[in-house]
């Protein structure tokens, strides 16, 4: 988002709400060890902080955007995504909605979880889906230091055509996503601090004076 757009924002508000859902849906199954490194990472994990390096390709390949920041996350649902390079944005959710805030626009969208990710994340969030039921999984190998593990949806109907999740040592190290228009983000974390303690006001966003606010 060099440019902010909402459209774009709505893109990676999708990219929290599924990383969110890693934080609530259930394995049933673990085969292999990548595979059991997840389940354990999903159930140890209540809250998360982390650094992150975000690369958004085009549909030929070519870098668009490279951005970087702070991630903090909380179940259920809470998120606080901070750019601050090279643009200082914010994206943070709670108590239903995902305010999107451009400080050099001086503006701040305000929608409610359901209709700014569509009925599918909107699903997603609802914590209640088995991953083994919603997506095949596949063992990836390992690149970059990482296990990788790819999540297939098995609904057709899916905003998404796959999601890779890359682990290091037991713990989230990178993620992949790609959607339909051929569009592929990706994201790598570094200093992750799993289940730090957050303060009351980590994930409420307070409107900057001067700011323009818009709900829709």
């Amino acid at each position: 988002m060099l440019y902010y757009n909402t459209s774009n924002a709505m893109n990676i508000s999708k990219w929290l709400v599924l990383f969110t859902l890693f934080f609530s849906i259930q394995i049933t199954h673990a085969a292999g060890e990548p595979t059991t490194q997840l389940k354990k990472f999903l159930t140890l994990s209540k809250t998360l902080a982390a650094d992150f390096k975000q690369v958004v390709f085009d549909e030929m390949g070519a870098v668009k955007q490279t951005s970087y920041g702070v991630f903090h996350l909380s179940r259920p649902n809470k998120f606080r995504w901070s750019y601050q390079k090279p643009f200082v944005q914010e994206i943070i959710s709670n108590a239903g909605k995902v305010w999107f805030y451009d400080a050099d626009l001086e503006q701040v969208t305000v929608k409610a979880m359901d209709t700014s990710m569509g009925a599918t994340p909107a699903l997603l969030l609802s914590g209640k889906l088995n991953i083994d039921k919603e997506f095949t999984l596949q063992q990836q190998g390992i690149k970059d230091g990482l296990n990788w593990i790819k999540l297939l949806p098995k609904n057709k109907d899916s905003s998404f055509k796959y999601i890779l999740i890359g682990l290091r040592n037991g713990v989230l190290g990178g993620m992949e996503l790609s959607d339909h228009f051929g569009q592929l983000t990706r994201i790598y974390f570094s200093n992750v601090k799993l289940n730090p303690s957050f303060n009351s006001n980590e994930f409420i966003f307070n409107v900057p004076k001067g700011v323009d606010v818009f709900e829709g």
